[in-house]
């Protein structure tokens, strides 16, 4: 037995007794010794990860086992195996040369320079993390409701503390069109503004799936998942399409394990659930659902008028409210698609010369939605009401306080502002003249009472049932 096996063999006999069995059969029996000189002792790990796990978790009982061995002048040095073009592995020889303390260990043992990036053309020497990320996706301009305030409030908290929290990794899902591409590229900008140390890179997996089928050819498989482990911040877009592709699928699963280990964040984004991720490695969904997957719902209609005002805001132009209640009306499952209708409203107002109001809002639309709501009037919602109450239609326009008639001028414009595209204002003034403030109390008063009075309730959905049975017969 050499001199460095012997020292070594004597370390790990210490090491044994100060940690979990399973803990050392994962960190400490993979590794080799390798010489001894100049009380440095110099041992070969894996990979670049078990470096890093164990600077992080273990440095401090390495440190203290060799210079029991070694004396106080004792020192680490280490070989980290590379894998080359042609299967095989190098050692590359790294650590405190010339230094006494064996803690000397840090970041560095990757030379970057040498690592080629899949995202800039061959011959640049020098390494640089481009994020690839959208600067218009901010947390300031998106806009939070009940449809996406959890993965909001998640991405939020990971951009103040990123690979700090349980959310690692986060999965936001959900329809497309929902902002998901949004809302993850936003917690990388967030993370740039707060941390000019770290790195974030951000790619769909289409890109991905792209970068390991040139590195396969060009035998640089091991240059890419060495720059992906540079990264401290790696957003995944459209997790989904590795379904299926094998190869791609494990190259990933080594690079998640190495990121996550490492304390790295990691944000993914899918149109499903991770479970029920189709043609996915179990192994890799189980990863998926380690930390939160959060769904992103369709904005409900407070939500999309708010997205719609702020789309407004940012292009600098004002557009009559009753369209505006008109478009989101009638958009109700992809933000993109509102977006699009408000740009080509601008533009078809602009090119031809005309006012932006409902007729033209309802010719703009007809392009991006097969079929708008039939035309449901305030009059005819009056007139169904009043039967069900056996009350007169005249006196849900009139003034008078009875509860009974209250109760049902209320409803008629709770049903009006759901099932027509009428502004708060034209609402009203089929009430009587009453004003928008009065209209939007009736929808709140409805709403409560919804909550705790089951005949309101059934009420509700009967006559909802009714209007739109006797549309269909139109």
């Amino acid at each position: 037995m050499t001199v460095f096996t012997s020292v070594w063999d004597n370390c790990l006999q210490t090491i044994r007794q100060q940690i979990p069995a399973r803990s050392f059969q994962t960190w400490f029996e993979p590794i080799r010794p390798v010489k001894l000189e100049n009380n440095a002792l110099t041992i070969q790990v894996p990979n670049r990860f078990f470096y890093e796990w164990l600077e992080e978790h273990y440095v401090d009982l390495l440190k203290r086992t060799i210079r029991q061995q070694l004396g106080d002048k004792g020192r680490l040095e280490y070989q980290i195996l590379m894998p080359t073009a042609n299967g095989h592995k190098n050692g590359r020889t790294n650590g405190a040369k010339g230094k006494p303390e064996p803690d000397a260990l840090g970041p560095g043992m990757i030379d970057a320079e040498h690592i080629k990036n899949p995202f800039i053309i061959p011959g640049i020497k020098k390494l640089r993390i481009e994020p690839n990320l959208n600067p218009n996706y901010t947390f300031d301009n998106f806009i939070e409701g009940d449809c996406n305030r959890l993965a909001r409030s998640a991405g939020m908290a990971i951009a103040k503390n990123p690979g700090k929290t349980s959310f690692n990794p986060l999965v936001v899902f959900g329809d497309v069109g929902l902002g998901k591409t949004h809302l993850i590229q936003a917690v990388g900008n967030e993370v740039l503004n707060r941390f000019t140390n770290k790195s974030v890179l951000y790619v769909s997996a289409e890109e991905f799936t792209n970068q390991i089928i040139q590195a396969i050819k060009n035998n640089a498989i091991n240059d890419l998942v060495n720059y992906y482990q540079l990264v401290d911040v790696l957003i995944v877009d459209d997790i989904h399409f590795l379904a299926n592709k094998i190869k791609t699928q494990e190259i990933f699963f080594h690079i998640f394990n190495q990121l996550h280990q490492t304390g790295r964040q990691i944000i993914l984004s899918s149109d499903r659930p991770p479970k029920d991720l189709e043609g996915m490695e179990e192994r890799l969904i189980s990863r998926f659902k380690w930390g939160l997957s959060a769904d992103m719902q369709a904005p409900d209609l407070e939500t999309r008028m708010a997205i719609l005002e702020a789309k407004m805001n940012r292009e600098g132009i004002e557009i009559p409210m009753d369209v505006s209640e008109f478009i989101c009306y009638n958009v109700k499952n992809n933000i993109r698609e509102l977006e699009g209708v408000l740009i080509s409203l601008i533009a078809q107002s602009s090119l031809n010369n005309r006012e932006i109001d409902l007729e033209l809002a309802k010719d703009v639309i007809k392009n991006f939605v097969s079929e708008l709501n039939r035309e449901i009037t305030v009059e005819y919602i009056q007139q169904l009401v009043a039967e069900h109450f056996g009350v007169a239609v005249d006196k849900l326009q009139g003034s008078t306080r009875k509860r009974k008639i209250v109760i049902a001028r209320q409803l008629s414009m709770y049903l009006a502002k759901n099932l027509t595209d009428k502004s708060l204002k034209t609402i009203g003034e089929v009430f009587g003249g009453r004003d928008h403030s009065t209209v939007i109390y009736s929808i709140r008063t409805v709403q409560d009472l919804m909550e705790t009075d089951t005949m309101i309730k059934d009420a509700v959905s009967e006559l909802e049932k009714k209007i739109r049975m006797s549309l269909n017969e139109k």
